[in-house]
C-alpha cells in the first residue's frame, strides 16, 4: 500500500473526516461504511424495475466529460471532482452480507449507479466480484453496467444466476471518437468483446448508447451500424439517451464541447434550452426524431429497445417518453420477478414480470411495489424491504 504524505478532508454532513490518499493505481482512500442497500432515488423516473442499488466506489478512473456524477457537489463526489481522489468503501460486501440475510424478499442487485465497477482499483481490492458472489451464492439476480472488460471470473459467477445480467455502454464504433469522450474505459474492440462474451456465456447482454451527443455520435448510418454490430455480437436489448446537462456543469460542457469545433458550440447552446428539474435538455422535437429513428432501427434488426431517463415537459408536467418509444416491457429488455427467500435461497415469484412501475396487478402480494395505479413513483429503502419480510406469505407460487 503506498500512502502518500497527502491527506484529504470531506464534508459527510455536519462531520469532516481526513484520509491519508493511497497513490497506487491511482489516488484513492479507504472508508468504513454503513451505507445501505436502496432502491432509486428519482421521484421522476422511468426505470420500470425495482433495483437494490450497489456503489462500492465513489468517482472512476474512464473520466467520461459528461458523467452526471460531476453535478454532484457534494461528499466524496466533490472529493473525487476537486481533488480527482476516488472513494473506496473497503468490506462494503460483508454489509451487503450482512443486508440480505436481513431480508427475505428481494429485487434485482445493481452495481454501479456511479461509478464504473471493473476499474483499476477493483483489480486490487475485488470489492465488485464479492458483492456477486454475495447475491449470486443466495440465488439473488444482479446486473452491471460496464465501460471496461468484464472479468472471466465474473461471467462465470452469472451463469450460475437466470435472470442476472451486463450492461455495456458503447456510445460509438468509431476509437478515435471514444477516446475524445472519455480519458480512460476498454477499447472500442473490448467492450464489442464484452458484448461476445455474455452472449456465449448465455447471459443476457444489453448495449447501452448512453448517451447520444448531438453532431458527434448521432450521425443516422453510425448508429445503424452500431445497433448492426452489438445485435450481430449477440445483444438482445438496446438502451439509449440523449446527453442531458446539469445546470451547475453547464458551462464546463459546452467548454469541452469546443474542442469539436466552435460551429459545435454554438449548436449547443441553441439545442440545450429546455429546463426540466436540474438539467437542461436538447429541444424535444430533436430528440424525438433520433429515438423514433432508433426504434425503427430495432425493429428492422429483430432487437429491443428502450430509452434511459427521458422525459418532456406537458402541461408543466414531466412525462417519460419511454410510453412512446420502448417496445419491451421492461426499459432494460430483460423480465426480472421479484425473488423470494424460501428456506436457504431466494427464487422468483411465478407469473411476475418485474415491471413494478407499470404494474397493476401486484402478483407478488405487496401493493405497495404495483405503482401501476399511483400518481407519482415511490422510493423504497433497506427498511422497506425488512418491514415487507414480515408479511411475506410462504405460499406463494415460484418459477
Amino acid at each position: 500500500m503506498h500512502l502518500s504524505s497527502r491527506k484529504v478532508s470531506v464534508n459527510i454532513g455536519r462531520a469532516i473526516k481526513e484520509y491519508e490518499v493511497i497513490e497506487e493505481p491511482y489516488a484513492h482512500i479507504l472508508v468504513e461504511t454503513n451505507k445501505e442497500l436502496h432502491g432509486w432515488l428519482s421521484k421522476h423516473r422511468e426505470c420500470t424495475s425495482e433495483r437494490l442499488l450497489l456503489n462500492p466506489y465513489h468517482g472512476c478512473s474512464v473520466g467520461c466529460f459528461f458523467c452526471y456524477t460531476k453535478g454532484y457537489d457534494f461528499g466524496y463526489f466533490k472529493l473525487c471532482q476537486e481533488e480527482k481522489v476516488v472513494t473506496v468503501f473497503k468490506d462494503f460486501d460483508r454489509r451487503v452480507a450482512s443486508q440480505l440475510d436481513e431480508i427475505k424478499i428481494a429485487s434485482c442487485g445493481y452495481l454501479s449507479p456511479v461509478s464504473e465497477l471493473f476499474s483499476e482499483l477493483n483489480n486490487k481490492y475485488q470489492i465488485t466480484e464479492r458483492i456477486i458472489k454475495e447475491f449470486i451464492k443466495r440465488n439473488i439476480p444482479i446486473e452491471f453496467i460496464t465501460k471496461e472488460v468484464i472479468s472471466k471470473e465474473v461471467l462465470e459467477l452469472l451463469k450460475q444466476q437466470r435472470h442476472s445480467f451486463g450492461q455495456v455502454s458503447i456510445l460509438t464504433l468509431k476509437e478515435g471518437l471514444r477516446k475524445r469522450l472519455m480519458k480512460k474505459g476498454a477499447t472500442t474492440e473490448q467492450l464489442l468483446g464484452n458484448i461476445r462474451s455474455l452472449a456465449k456465456s448465455g447471459i443476457y447482454a444489453v448495449c447501452r448508447i448512453d448517451p447520444i451527443l448531438p453532431f458527434l455520435n448521432d450521425q443516422k448510418e453510425e448508429l445503424r451500424d452500431l445497433i448492426k454490430r452489438v445485435r450481430d455480437e449477440g445483444a438482445s436489448h438496446i438502451i439509449a439517451s440523449c446527453l442531458d446537462i446539469s445546470k451547475i456543469m453547464y458551462q464546463e460542457t459546452l467548454n469541452y464541447i469546443k474542442n469539436f469545433g466552435i460551429s459545435i458550440f454554438y449548436e449547443y447552446k441553441k439545442l440545450y434550452q429546455e429546463s426540466i428539474k436540474n438539467c437542461l435538455h436538447a429541444d424535444i422535437n430533436y430528440r424525438k426524431r433520433i429515438f423514433s429513428f432508433l426504434r425503427e432501427t430495432c425493429d428492422k434488426n429483430n432487437i429491443s429497445f428502450a430509452l434511459c431517463m427521458e422525459f418532456e415537459m406537458v402541461k408543466d408536467k414531466i412525462r417519460g417518453l419511454n410510453q412512446e418509444f420502448m417496445s419491451s416491457e421492461n426499459c432494460e429488455g430483460i423480465n426480472i420477478p421479484i425473488y423470494i427467500k424460501r428456506g436457504k435461497y431466494f427464487e422468483p415469484i411465478a407469473d411476475c414480470l418485474g415491471n413494478c412501475l407499470n404494474c397493476q396487478e401486484a402478483k407478488c402480494g405487496l401493493r405497495e411495489l404495483s405503482q401501476g395505479n399511483e400518481d407519482g413513483e415511490k422510493c423504497w429503502k433497506l427498511s422497506d424491504y425488512k418491514r415487507w419480510s414480515k408479511s411475506i406469505n410462504e405460499n406463494y407460487r415460484l418459477f
